[in-house]
């Protein structure tokens, strides 16, 4: 195993800490998908069209891209799913702070009395979004399924 400093032990604890926070966003959206529709609608970004699909579609790429973080599994594809969620993530948070929307995050509850989007909501998500990253550089298969699956005899 090529070590990087500590890298090589960091990368896989980030892999597991943002698969449990995929998985478990995931979950909580897909037991309330009218809720999650009416929090994406909130952040007036999406067209009336897309809202529906996208609160059906979302929770579970958030939580396959969780299993494969926890699990190591497809480590890669998750990581860069991850990345670019949190990318996006980031983003609705700054647009909708810059415009002063009082909105809820929709990222863990999709109850309406979630915690309202702060600045503090964004850099924890970018915070996940370098946690992510790094997997996705440097995660080197340390707990993972991949490493068994794809040992060479």
């Amino acid at each position: 195993m090529k070590k990087r400093g500590m890298v090589w032990f960091i990368a896989p604890v980030f892999r597991l800490v943002i698969g449990i926070i995929f998985l478990y966003a995931g979950i909580m959206k897909i037991a309330d998908p009218s809720g999650f529709a009416q929090a994406l609608y909130n952040y007036r970004l999406l067209p009336g069209w897309a809202i529906n699909p996208l609160a059906i579609t979302l929770p579970w790429v958030e939580c396959v891209a969780g299993a494969s973080l926890l699990f190591g599994i497809w480590t890669l594809g998750g990581g860069v799913v991850a990345s670019t969620l949190f990318a996006v993530f980031v983003a609705a948070l700054g647009v909708n702070l810059i415009r002063g929307l009082d909105i809820s995050c929709g990222c863990f509850s999709t109850a309406t009395a979630a915690s309202p989007i702060t600045w503090l909501t964004v850099a924890r998500d970018l915070l996940f979004l370098g946690m992510a990253v790094s997997v996705v550089f440097f995660d080197q298969g340390v707990m993972a399924l991949d490493r068994l699956l794809h040992k060479k005899v």
